[in-house]
């Protein structure tokens, strides 16, 4: 949303940032069918195309259903159907799972084995530049190395990846460096940094607030939604590093009213109806105040992210793309659920790269907040804050979690909004083939402005980060 002042204080900025770009091509309401009706015996047990929604909470309930036999699950984004894959031997499941209209996958790994896998990537291979995350596509942990890990710390941790097995792990080398994002954005600007505005939410004391990335919180107390403007917002609650990278940060005005919604630019806005998990395979979208909206596929939960500032634990893996200045923006689906937090990455808009996201369920969680206004949100113990990843073991890439009512009012219509700022350069990301930017908003300006984060940011502190000079690289967003 825009940061222009409206009457009765309306939060200066919804959740999400605001780039003057098309935004037809996730505008579409209700572009995937839910599940088929039919009633006829074979489709009683044959797979049913699903919205990515309804995917996630379908395979929420598989895994309370079947156990220790489930051993993940993604979405065929293809077919609109939902895989589960179950361990060997459990013929019983097999059933049980179709019936409740799965594709089913037997494989070998149990989520308790690749959790012991994670555990000992942690416990000997914890080193700066790396990552670990179950796909469950593949049903193994995929490592990431970047470019900063060579030598001996390469050695390191290819030798304990072999010592997995071979059926246990990948290994891969990203052209990029992990970092966090911090940079300049539509920013919320604190203490020489510029980050991005995450969802409006509802505090657990009724206070209008928003949540962004940890390590955007961690650097700066005070927030404004101007470069030189006064400060409208103060940290609450900041995770970062370690179980999570999220902030709460409280509206200075009480009776600032906050809207549950992304500004997407070009005056529309998608409505945020609900939180929810993200599911492996389904499509999801960025916003962010430097690069503005790009869309990619989750590619694995819970992942493991060891930052040069630490090791951050539970994120999403995603091949959408960020820069700096997106942290803390943003990530949703078409149908308007809340799916993330921009945390960090390698690469950039230009070259690709991987990019990790904060669980907003999960964030929501341990905040104790309900996402939107008060009377437009559900409970923290409903679909907004529930369940975040499921099973066990850190990077263990563990499923979607409990009690998200899937695909709820996901209308993603558009509606009108605030004007978007000028001058970020919006990028050529591609929706699903369609083109949903490509071309410059308003003056071109470049989103750096030099309010970057440094390399040196000191996590919890509440210190500024870095001297706001130079690129912040691409760090967490």
């Amino acid at each position: 949303m825009s940061h222009k002042r409206i009457p009765k204080r309306k939060a200066a900025f919804a959740a999400g940032t605001v780039v003057a770009l098309g935004a037809a091509a996730i505008l579409l309401p209700n572009a995937n069918a839910s599940q088929d009706g039919s009633s006829n015996d074979a489709a009683a047990v044959a797979p049913k195309p699903l919205k990515a929604t309804d995917a996630s909470d379908l395979a929420s309930q598989l895994q309370k259903l079947l156990g220790d036999a489930f051993a993940g699950s993604y979405y065929d984004a293809d077919s609109r159907q939902l895989v589960v894959n179950v361990t060997a031997g459990n013929t019983s499941v097999v059933v049980q799972a179709k019936q409740a209209g799965a594709k089913v996958r037997v494989v070998d790994n149990s989520l308790t084995e690749l959790a012991a896998g994670a555990k000992t990537l942690k416990d000997r291979a914890t080193i700066p530049g790396t990552s670990w995350a179950v796909d469950p596509r593949t049903n193994k942990i995929l490592v990431t190395a970047d470019s900063t890990v060579t030598g001996a710390k390469w050695n390191t941790l290819e030798s304990t990846v072999k010592s997995l097995g071979p059926d246990m792990a990948t290994i891969k080398k990203s052209a990029g460096t992990f970092k966090t994002f911090v940079s300049g954005g539509d920013a919320i600007f604190g203490g020489g940094a510029r980050c991005s505005l995450g969802f409006n939410v509802t505090a657990g004391d009724g206070s209008p607030a928003f949540l962004t990335a940890g390590h955007c919180g961690v650097a700066a107390e005070q927030w404004s939604d101007s470069e030189t403007g006064q400060p409208i917002a103060t940290v609450d609650q900041a995770t970062f590093p370690g179980n999570g990278d999220f902030a709460l940060v409280k509206y200075d005005d009480p009776a600032t009213q906050a809207p549950s919604e992304v500004n997407v630019g070009g005056g529309q806005t998608v409505a945020i109806h609900q939180a929810a998990d993200a599911e492996v395979g389904s499509q999801v979208f960025r916003m962010g105040s430097t690069t503005g909206l790009a869309d990619g596929q989750v590619l694995a939960l819970d992942a493991t992210v060891n930052y040069p500032e630490g090791t951050v634990t539970g994120l999403i893996q995603t091949n959408v793309c960020a820069e700096p200045g997106d942290s803390g923006g943003s990530l949703f689906t078409q149908d308007g659920s809340a799916i993330g937090l921009t945390s960090g990455g390698s690469g950039d808009c230009t070259v690709g790269g991987e990019t990790f996201f904060q669980p907003v369920t999960t964030a929501l969680q341990a905040v104790g907040a309900t996402l939107g206004a008060g009377d437009a949100a559900g409970g923290a113990g409903g679909d907004q804050a529930g369940g975040g990843e499921a099973g066990a073991g850190a990077g263990a890439g563990d499923e979607a979690g409990a009690g998200q009512e899937a695909g709820a009012g996901g209308d993603a219509s558009a509606s009108p909004g605030d004007e978007a700022g000028a001058g970020q350069e919006v990028g050529g990301e591609q929706a699903g083939g369609d083109v949903i930017g490509g071309q410059d908003a308003g003056n071109g300006q470049d989103a750096g402005n030099g309010q970057d984060a440094g390399n040196g940011q000191d996590a919890g502190n509440g210190q500024d980060a870095g001297n706001g000079t130079g690129d912040a690289g691409q760090s967490h967003n």
